[in-house]
């Protein structure tokens, strides 16, 4: 499918994500993950209405840190983070409602130089109405949205006098080594020199505390686990049996990363009507991996943005040192 360009004002919207071929990717890579051993499903069913309500509320609780040490460090560099990177452009992958971004730009409109703002997401319907918002709140800041894949769409970004492409919410860490290599070389390809790259990435710390974060006493995470399974079986004809499985999360010392887990309370045979009937049986005890979720060192940081060919100038931390901020320059 063409890509299909909407303007409104100072807001341009460009689909490059055909809903087909991106129905066709989800279908096969779920179809990759439940025939795998173990079994796995790639994360993206999270995230109906119901699971992004789930997701917000988990958040805003106690055991929760990650968003709000992000926030925290971009309230109080965002300000420096414009000023070294003077950026005209800034392109936020995965961008959702744009919320945090906000800081960044506020810092990057005060300071003068912003000329475009592209939010990059495959949900046209967030982008249209985030972008609006912005397009609002930022009077003659130009909005470029990209419905798109940021595992296949980078080369779509716009790109022109110095752009700052931010990937915040350490959602890297949900790629395995392989896609963050992948990743990253892409990065650096859809960059041009003298270009910036923003990464958040959540660090390792005590295990206890990261397992917290991800099995919260109220159960908000364990429900937000669950309805995945419920949408896998709406979009994709699927008769998991939700109230069957059990959430757990588990914390992998060798590859660094939490991985959540359903457990299947009692033997299970599910038929995917999507997948041409693929039958999928988990014994009691067998557990399908939802999720995983990398914790970094700032030296592993920064080797993997070196590897890819990218320079780290600047990091910062919360002041509890949960998360880290890297911003690296394409030499």
């Amino acid at each position: 499918m063409p890509p299909t360009t909407d303007t409104t004002g100072t807001v341009r919207v460009r689909v490059h994500l055909d809903p087909a071929d991106w129905s066709r990717h989800l279908a096969e890579e779920t179809r990759r993950g439940l025939t795998d051993d173990p079994p796995w499903t790639p994360p993206v069913w999270f995230y109906d209405e119901v699971g992004s309500h789930l997701f917000d509320r988990i958040t805003r609780l106690d055991e929760y840190y990650p968003t709000e040490a992000e926030r925290s460090i971009l309230a109080a560099r965002s300000d420096e983070i414009a000023h070294l990177t003077g950026a005209r452009t800034l392109v936020e992958l995965g961008s959702g409602t744009s919320d945090k971004t906000r800081l960044l730009l506020d810092a990057l409109w005060a300071a003068g130089t912003l000329r475009t703002f592209s939010p990059v997401d495959v949900s046209e319907e967030v982008l249209r109405t985030a972008a609006t918002a912005i397009a609002e709140g930022y009077p003659g800041i130009a909005v470029d949205a990209v419905v798109g894949d940021f595992g296949r769409h980078l080369d779509r970004i716009p790109t022109g006098g110095r752009t700052l492409l931010a990937f915040l919410g350490s959602t890297i860490g949900n790629l395995d080594p392989d896609q963050r290599r992948a990743f990253l070389a892409s990065v650096t390809d859809a960059l041009a020199p003298g270009d910036w790259f923003l990464l958040g990435t959540d660090l390792v710390k005590d295990e206890a505390r990261l397992l917290a974060a991800y099995d919260d006493a109220a159960g908000v995470t364990a429900a937000f686990n669950r309805n995945a399974l419920v949408v896998m079986n709406r979009e994709l004809g699927a008769d998991f049996d939700p109230d069957a499985y059990s959430h757990r999360s588990h914390w992998d010392p060798v590859e660094h990363r939490i991985e959540m887990h359903l457990v299947a309370d009692r033997d299970q045979r599910v038929t995917v009507r999507g997948l041409d009937d693929l039958v999928v049986d988990l014994g009691a005890g067998e557990q399908l991996r939802t999720e995983i979720s990398t914790k970094f060192t700032a030296e592993g940081v920064e080797h993997e943005l070196l590897a890819a060919g990218l320079e780290p100038v600047s990091a910062w931390t919360d002041p509890a040192g949960d998360v880290r901020l890297t911003l690296a320059r394409r030499p």
